[in-house]
Order: C-alpha cells, then structure tokens, then sequence
C-alpha cells in the first residue's frame, strides 16, 4: 500500500485539487443565478400611443454662492492675436485644452496675469480637474511662455 502512495500520490493531490476547485467553481456558479421567485414581475405593456408625454423640467435652482466671474482676457490678446497652443504648458492634455478654450482662456499671457481670485473662478469650474492650476504651477509656465522664453521653461520644466 505505502508503495501505491510513493507512485501515485502525487496525481491523486493533483485530483483532489482539480475536485476541489470544481466543487468551488460549480457553487458560486448556482448562486450567480437568481431564483425564479427572486426575478422581478413581468411590467405591463403600455402602447406607445397610452403614453403621456413627459412633462418639461424645471431648471435646477442656482447654487447659494454665486459662480466667481472668469477672468478678462487682455486688450492685447483679443486685437487679432491667435490663441496659443495651451497643451505646451505642463499638465494640460486635450481634454483640459478644450475645458479652458470653453471657458475663455486661450493664452499664455492671460493665464500669466492671472491673480489668486483668478485662479479661484477657473479652478471651480474645471469639475474633474480641480487644483491643476496651482499643482501644476500654470502661471509660473505662462509666464516663460507668454516672454517667449522656450530656454528658461525647459530648464525649469523640462523638455517641451
């Protein structure tokens, strides 16, 4: 008998482990499944032509503070310059580039003069971007690149 074990016990560990795991596969399998008694009833067929039409939604009421005003865009930027590439500046990708055109901002020297009150109103409306501005130090950035120094911003900020 001891000689069977030296032969063979190591296939029959392998079975008892592949047993085992089907018995643990099988059973979560069955409780994966809802009782029939569990599914929801069947909801009754509304023709198309019973339904109302759905009543208009009122708009939400305004938040308790009001939304800080975004800040103006330089004389100078607005006098026939064309917007800058704002995906230049650190931790803007396209996503962030297009969030910033929507809301105004389209140049370095803008974002250059921006003050803390500035940096208040855009950070509340960046929603999943909340805190780039100052984690990524945009006005620091917008500065060299507004001065047109590509050296200066590569050395602070790395390669462009």
């Amino acid at each position: 008998m001891q000689e069977f074990f030296v032969n063979y016990g190591l296939w029959l560990l392998v079975g008892l482990l592949v047993l085992i795991g089907l018995v643990f596969l099988l059973s979560s399998l069955g409780k994966a499944k809802p009782a029939v008694e569990d599914e929801p009833a069947a909801q009754p067929v509304v023709p198309l032509v019973a339904m109302a039409a759905p009543e208009a939604v009122a708009p939400l009421p305004p938040e308790s503070a009001p939304a800080p005003a975004l800040p103006a865009a330089p004389a100078s930027d607005s006098a026939g310059k064309a917007a800058d590439d704002l995906l230049k500046l650190k931790g803007v990708g396209p996503k962030l580039n297009m969030l910033l055109i929507e809301l105004g901002v389209t140049s370095y020297a803008q974002i250059a003069g921006w003050s803390d009150t500035d940096v208040a109103a855009i950070d509340a409306r960046l929603g999943a971007f909340k805190g780039r501005p100052t984690r990524d130090q945009w006005i620091d950035q917008a500065k060299y690149l507004a001065a047109g120094d590509i050296a200066g911003f590569e050395a602070r900020y790395g390669k462009m």
